[in-house]
């Protein structure tokens, strides 16, 4: 029942959106290729469900046609809003002149053709973002650099630098060229560490078959350090055993040895310069409401002292937000990921930052500060779902470190 439901309302509005062609044109040809574009890609994505992936999400073929549905109903949510707006001016309009002048005459106003035109043209925008977002926006890296300033910073530590990236979601991925540019402009910011913050796959420790020869091309001279995502643990799979999903967990251990990155679960390793050291503490994934809470900052914070500099990877920023900004051990910087940025937004750094993500989490992209502490939420290397990226890019931060006055870091990005 709750199916016909959608589908009759879907209808009506479909209906509903097809006045705006006919206004435009009368032309049987455009109507029947509108009706191709309306139809065909839910009969694929329909299709697509009905067709095996490797990790059973929106990876493949259900994400290339979820991208196309979304960017036809982006297209029709304009032209219905717009067409929905003129009725409303059309009722109002009728029943005042029928009141002002009681007459079997006065009839409604017809649609205006500039109106279908103006909605049209507006919906399109979001229609061919949508498009360039699947095919060149989820490829559209950028090295975001920031300057962050500590007084109680170690000296050998005075322009230290860390690369972060997160949220790799590798079963998504499907060219390899683009991946291997992306691979090299890493390797380019030679960084002195390198950072992970979760969600290396979609479900399975197999989707990294085809991409760990490439991760494990990464470099970093004090190492490579890793943490769990949400996504990492398997849940969102349906496993035949429960013995199965402890093999694929295992599984996916094993590519971080392969590919030599330090997983950390609830624990933390020290950097040494001389006899000074920065810690970096690495919990397990802690998110608010159904996601997992796992995560464990006194479990991976046991020997570290208040005035031991830590730096943080927690997939999460719900868990920083929650717990992390005000822990007694003054937590120096946090670094997290998991919001994407929505993978759709608006953004000019330095003055404006939107995304529908904002309203679900307080820190969602960039960096943000409390008390001279800090986090950084990575806009993610991959994708999921929708497979594309409008306006949020795929996003490497480079982070340096700097002896002095925190009031002299520099928190707006550096993109390049």
């Amino acid at each position: 029942m709750q199916w016909l439901l959608v589908a009759l309302l879907a209808l009506v509005l479909e209906i509903y959106a097809f006045q705006a062609i006919k206004r435009l044109t009368s032309s049987k040809l455009h109507y029947i290729l509108y009706f191709i574009l309306s139809f065909l890609p839910i009969l694929f994505l329909v299709y697509s469900f009905y067709s095996d992936t490797v990790d059973k999400t929106f990876s493949g073929s259900r994400g290339v046609s979820l991208g196309i549905v979304l960017a036809v109903y982006s297209l029709k949510n304009v032209l219905i809003i717009f067409l929905f707006g003129e009725d409303i001016v059309r009722s109002f309009r009728y029943f005042y002149r029928k009141l002002k002048t009681p007459s079997e005459h006065v009839q409604i106003e017809g649609r205006r053709k500039f109106i279908s035109q103006i909605a049209m043209g507006l919906g399109s925008i979001p229609f061919f973002s949508l498009i360039y977002g699947m095919f060149q926006g989820k490829y559209n890296f950028k090295v975001l650099t920031y300057e962050l300033a500590f007084e109680d910073l170690p000296e050998e530590f005075d322009g230290y630098q860390i690369t972060q990236l997160s949220d790799i979601h590798s079963g998504s991925f499907s060219n390899r060229e683009k991946i291997k540019y992306a691979i090299d402009l890493i390797n380019k910011q030679e960084s002195d560490a390198l950072m992970f913050t979760g969600d290396l796959v979609n479900s399975l420790a197999s989707e990294m078959d085809d991409w760990k020869d490439l991760f494990g091309q990464l470099k970093a001279k004090d190492g490579i350090y890793s943490i769990l995502g949400n996504h990492d643990y398997g849940d969102y799979y349906k496993f035949k055993e429960p013995k199965d999903k402890e093999e694929n967990f295992k599984n996916f251990l094993k590519v971080h040895e392969e590919m030599g990155w330090q997983m950390l679960r609830n624990e933390h390793r020290l950097i040494k310069r001389n006899d000074a050291h920065l810690a970096v503490v690495g919990v397990e994934n802690w998110g608010k409401g159904r996601f997992k809470k796992a995560g464990d900052i006194d479990k991976a914070c046991e020997g570290l002292t208040q005035k031991d500099f830590k730096i943080v990877l927690s997939h999460d920023p719900s868990y920083w937000d929650k717990v992390l900004h005000q822990h007694e051990k003054n937590l120096h910087l946090t670094l997290s990921g998991h919001t994407h940025g929505m993978q759709f937004g608006i953004e000019i750094p330095g003055w404006f930052k939107w995304s529908p993500i904002q309203y679900r989490y307080k820190q969602w992209a960039g960096v943000y500060e409390f008390k001279k502490r800090y986090i950084n939420v990575n806009r993610g290397f991959g994708y999921l779902a929708y497979p594309g990226r409008v306006g949020i890019w795929p996003e490497i931060t480079v982070i340096k470190f700097k002896k002095g006055n925190p009031d002299q870091s520099k928190t707006v990005a550096v993109k390049s």
